[in-house]
């Protein structure tokens, strides 16, 4: 069985569209006929709910396999798109940085958990929680390379240089194979001069680590989590739809590089 690309989506801070780049890169990615896994690894279970797997039914979670009560490979459920997968998430994850406090290596939970997937995929994307806690530092050690979703807002780079400094520490204690995969703009405003000096500004300081596709503030993106479905699906031509299109293939190709 090949060994599935393992990238985490993150960034510290909230509301800056990790979840909702998560789902639509995956659902994009399988109509390149990729075999796609999401673990959501984020407490609030907003992937697990973006998809449609309802809160009743997620007895089988993320937060099971990581205390060892439940094998990964029994988590894994289907999501209404074909060849994507799914471990949901439950608020009980939250417990986990205090149920860890005295196991030793507990950094590496996540990646040895993932060690036992029997299931053939092309890539797991990890939706990370907005903090820089034990679970990102879990996720991190696990993933071969980290998306980071940047909303175009002024802080906006502040808070990337915390995240990049932190993957460093993660590369040189944990995971010496961990890289910046790129930076994707979000919620970008073509009304708003902000959100073009901004663009401007991260591209300037991070060159071609920054995706050409942006993703654009659009109302089908807010709306369609409430409907349990990607945008992709949810609205097949809006601009929303079309941009995570591009980036998915932006993402593929610097395989294939």
């Amino acid at each position: 069985m090949k060994k599935p690309k393992i990238i985490s989506i993150s960034n510290q801070k909230g509301g800056v569209g990790k979840t909702t780049t998560t789902i639509n890169l995956a659902t994009a990615m399988v109509s390149f006929n990729k075999k796609i896994l999401i673990v959501d690894l984020d407490p609030q279970g907003n992937a697990s709910t973006g998809l449609g797997i309802d809160l009743k039914e997620r007895d089988k979670n993320i937060y099971k396999v990581m205390t060892s009560q439940t094998e990964v490979n029994d988590c894994v459920f289907d999501t209404i798109i074909p060849d994507l997968k799914i471990i949901p998430s439950t608020i009980d994850l939250s417990a986990v940085e205090i149920e860890f406090s005295n196991i030793q290596k507990r950094e590496l939970v996540l990646k040895k958990s993932f060690e036992k997937l029997k299931i053939d995929f092309d890539y797991v994307l990890i939706d990370c929680p907005p903090s820089l806690g034990l679970l990102t530092v879990n996720a991190m050690a696990a993933s071969d390379e980290v998306i980071v979703p940047l909303q175009c807002e002024f802080y906006a780079l502040e808070g990337l240089s915390q995240l990049l400094k932190t993957m460093e520490l993660i590369k040189g204690n944990l995971n010496t194979k961990l890289s910046l995969k790129g930076i994707v703009l979000t919620m970008f405003d073509t009304r708003n001069k902000l959100s073009t000096l901004v663009e401007k500004d991260v591209r300037h300081h991070l060159k071609e680590k920054v995706y050409k596709s942006v993703i654009p503030r659009n109302v089908r993106i807010s709306e369609a989590p409430s409907h349990g479905l990607p945008v992709l699906l949810y609205d097949t031509k809006c601009y929303g739809s079309k941009a995570y299109a591009a980036l998915s293939a932006e993402v593929i190709l610097q395989e294939e590089i």
